[in-house]
């Protein structure tokens, strides 16, 4: 099993500005929602962000660490729309 904090820090090894907010949503450690801000994502379509972290959190996937992940991506300026309302 992968702790919340372990895919945080594989996050910001690829992303290291990012803000990341992990959350367990079945209790069971293998199911995870993933909010992530970061200015890289800037100009990049939604798939090209998700690569991003998919990337970042190869080996845990491919090793079934983790069994799904419900991913958001913002940039910094999108975040603050969102948050604003």
């Amino acid at each position: 099993m992968i702790s919340l904090e372990q895919v945080e820090v594989m996050i910001k090894a690829e992303l290291p500005d990012a803000q990341v907010q992990v959350q367990d949503l079945t209790g069971g450690g293998d199911h995870l929602q993933a909010i992530v801000i970061s200015s890289q994502f800037e100009g990049k379509s939604l798939i090209k962000q998700h690569q991003l972290v998919y990337g970042a959190l190869q080996e845990a996937m491919a090793t079934e660490a983790i069994h799904a992940l419900a991913l958001k991506t913002y940039t910094p300026e999108d975040w603050k729309a969102v948050n604003q309302g």
